[in-house]
Formats: structure tokens, C-alpha cells, sequence
């Protein structure tokens, strides 16, 4: 385990029951020794479920599994997995993933296609079924409504803390809770959701309309972060919503009392995917970029990701060097439409670069001083439209090259 993120949250926040939920974790041993690495989260009978999902082509069984069956919209049980990613696995790989649905379906009395499995860690490396399948009835045997701590640690493998966030909504006037957990600190550049999130609600949804939440939530939130550039083979994020809450029935996603209940879950996710680039390996320095005049909304979430992506920027970042010309260079580079001559450029709410050039008069003295900090804020206007978008990433440091060169001793 590494040194705790300089950017942590002072503690992990208290989650109280969400109704429908319980949840326990143990010790397999498969990678880590000491400590939990498998997650048992059981579900009320009638839990509707959506996710989304890594686009990478070359994604883990796991995620294969819970893809063909999250259009179901039914959910009794998830598995969690850290240390072994089960990726690149072949037949066997898949073997594995059925089997633990198989062996959790069975405890929490329910089907094995109602039971959605996540794996994070190594690639390549055969997973050790029997000890999941193993150890999920000890498991079991301790679930918990109130184990929210103990379950964000399982399923940590590079993070320096555990995540979680928490919220209550309302929706017909009736209270409803939203639970969040992830983990993630590496391998991050989310093409779809984030590394691994799980979000729990006692509301009481049909799973279109979970479904049309969740991908919707996590466009302005997951898919808003990078740490290194690199999008994982396991990214996963459910939602899950147990039918516990009494307000009054809902239809639709679009459904006008839902409005709270959009902005909550909104920011619990946002919560939770910032919490990944405050844990970005070696990461010193938190970095939002807010990008303004672009195209379209699209437009500018990925000339944000350009700039956030940018080994030189993010080096400039971590040396607290107001090196703004690569700025620059990131916005053209990326593809999207931008014109130079009506360029924007702000750090730390002080103007930099305006009309094609420097500003007149520009003092670098109060740009440096804010580069030394903690939080940094880049502000830029591309000039051609309306898009606006906010992305998040962190400073690219020797601490991670120091934590991914030894990620496997």
C-alpha cells in the first residue's frame, strides 16, 4: 500500500443503509495478503439494474457477462473481485465468471443471470475461481446493511483510499438514499463509465429508465476524468435500484419528479469520479479544466480530455511551471474546430492569452504562485461556438512511474 493521496478526503463519509442492500467482504488471498479483495453486495428480489461499460475491444469476460445481461434490467446479486482482472483469459476466463454467478445465485436464492460480476487488477493472469467461489459462502454468512467502508476497501488495488459518497433525493415527496462506491487510481481514462463504481438506490425505478440515468450521469461525470490516458478492459458501473422507497410510481426517465432525484445521483457520481483523480497515481495536484466556445458539448469535453491527457501539460502541472504555450498545443492537436486568432486562455482565473497572443502586460508572478497549489484551474475559450464542458485529471509525477514500475513484484 502506498502513502495515502496528498488530495484525499479527510475520511471515508458515513453511508447509512440503503434499503435492499447488504453487503460483506473477505479475503481470498488470490494477490493481496491481509486484507478483503472480495465484495458480496445481495440485492432485494425486484432490484432493477443498468450499466455501462468499457468500449475497449479487448474487455474482460466479466464485462462481457454483465453486458448481455444488464438489458435485462433484473439484479439479485454483485461480485467483486480485486488483484486478478480476469482479462485475457480465454475459455477459462469465462468459466470463472460463470461459475461465481452460479455459486452467489445460489446463496442469495436467485438466477445466475441476475448476478453481475467485476474484476480489477492484473491482466493475463488466470483467475482462482475456487477461491471466490470458496469463499462467498463465509461471505455471505456476514452480510451487513451498514458495510459500506469495509466493501470500497475490497476493491481497491493501486488506491491510496478508499471512495464513497452519499446523497438523498426526493422524489414525489418521498425520501430516497443513493450510495455510491469506486476504485480506481490507474489505467484511467474512461471510455464510458469509470474502473469500477457501483451505485445503489432504494428507489423504485423500471430499468429503462435506470438505465437512461445512469448512461446519462455518467457522461458528465465518469467520462469527464483522465488520470493517464489509458482506458481500462474492466470499466463498469452499475446502477442499481431496489424498489424500497415509498414515493409514487414513476414511468419514465424524463419523468418531472424525477428532477431531484437526477441532480443527486449526478452528484454522487461527480463525487466519486473526482475522488479517482484525487488517488491518481503519484497525483500531487487536482486539475479542473473548463472549456468554453467550442462546437458542441462533445467538442469540448474532448479538447478538456486533450489537455488533461497531455504528458507536457501535466508535467508543467507537477513542476508548477505556468508553461501555457502547451496549452496551446493541446487544443490544436486534438481535432476539434478552434480558432486560433479568438483563443482564450485563463490559469487561476488571471488571463493569459487573448486574440492570438499573450495578453498585454501579463504578471506570470500570481500564475506561478497559483500553480504551487493543490487545486489548479484552466479556463479556455475556443472561439467557434456554445459547447461548453468541465474536465478533471491530475499532474503527472515520478511517483507514477515509481507505482507502475513495480506494479507486478
Amino acid at each position: 500500500m502506498h502513502a495515502i493521496s496528498p488530495l484525499a478526503p479527510e475520511a471515508f463519509p458515513s453511508l447509512a443503509p440503503v434499503a435492499g442492500v447488504r453487503l460483506a467482504a473477505g479475503c481470498t488471498g488470490m494477490r493481496y495478503q491481509g486484507r478483503d479483495d472480495l465484495l458480496l453486495a445481495e440485492l432485494a428480489p425486484g432490484t432493477t439494474i443498468g450499466g455501462v461499460f468499457t468500449q475497449s475491444r479487448t474487455c474482460s469476460p466479466p464485462v462481457e457477462w454483465c453486458r448481455a445481461r444488464v438489458r435485462k434490467g433484473k439484479a439479485r446479486a454483485v461480485v467483486i473481485n480485486a488483484g486478478n482482472a480476469n482479462t485475457f483469459t480465454g475459455r477459462d476466463g469465462r468459466r470463472a465468471v460463470a461459475a461465481t454467478a452460479a455459486a452467489a445465485a445460489k446463496l442469495v436464492g436467485g438466477k445466475a443471470d441476475d448476478v453481475f460480476i467485476a474484476s480489477t487488477g492484473v491482466i493475463g493472469v488466470k483467475l482462482p475461481v475456487d477461491k471466490v467461489t470458496g469463499l462467498l459462502p463465509q461471505i455471505h454468512g456476514a452480510l451487513a446493511a451498514e458495510a459500506w467502508g469495509k466493501a470500497a476497501r475490497a476493491i481497491m488495488t493501486t488506491d491510496t483510499f478508499a471512495k464513497g459518497a452519499t446523497a438523498t433525493a426526493t422524489i414525489g415527496g418521498a425520501k430516497v438514499r443513493i450510495n455510491g462506491i469506486a476504485k480506481g487510481s490507474g489505467m484511467i481514462a474512461p471510455d464510458m463509465a469509470t474502473m469500477l463504481a457501483f451505485v445503489f438506490t432504494d428507489a423504485k425505478l423500471p430499468a429503462p429508465a435506470v438505465q437512461a440515468l445512469v448512461r446519462a450521469a455518467a457522461s458528465r461525470s465518469f467520462n469527464c476524468i483522465t488520470v493517464d490516458g489509458d482506458t481500462s478492459t474492466s470499466d463498469t458501473l452499475l446502477l442499481c435500484a431496489t424498489g424500497q422507497a415509498p414515493h409514487p410510481r414513476i414511468a419514465r426517465a424524463g419523468d418531472p419528479r424525477l428532477a431531484d432525484f437526477r441532480a443527486k445521483l449526478e452528484a454522487v457520481m461527480r463525487d466519486l469520479a473526482q475522488q479517482i483523480v484525487r488517488d491518481g497515481e503519484g497525483a500531487q495536484k487536482f486539475v479542473t479544466i473548463k472549456v468554453t466556445g467550442a462546437a458542441s458539448a462533445e467538442a469540448a469535453r474532448r479538447i478538456g480530455l486533450a489537455i488533461g491527457n497531455s504528458p507536457l501539460v501535466k508535467t508543467a502541472i507537477a513542476a508548477a511551471d505556468a508553461n501555457w504555450g502547451r496549452v496551446v498545443m493541446a487544443v490544436g492537436k486534438c481535432g476539434e474546430k478552434a480558432d486560433r486568432d479568438r483563443l482564450r486562455i485563463s490559469i487561476g482565473g488571471v488571463k493569459i492569452a487573448a486574440k492570438g497572443e499573450q495578453v498585454s502586460g501579463y504578471d506570470e508572478a500570481p500564475v506561478a504562485s497559483h500553480m504551487q497549489g493543490r487545486d489548479i484551474l484552466i479556463e479556455v475559450d475556443v472561439g467557434v461556438g456554445r459547447g461548453a464542458a468541465t474536465v478533471w485529471t491530475c499532474d503527472l509525477t515520478h511517483g507514477y512511474i515509481d507505482i507502475n514500475g513495480s506494479y507486478r513484484s
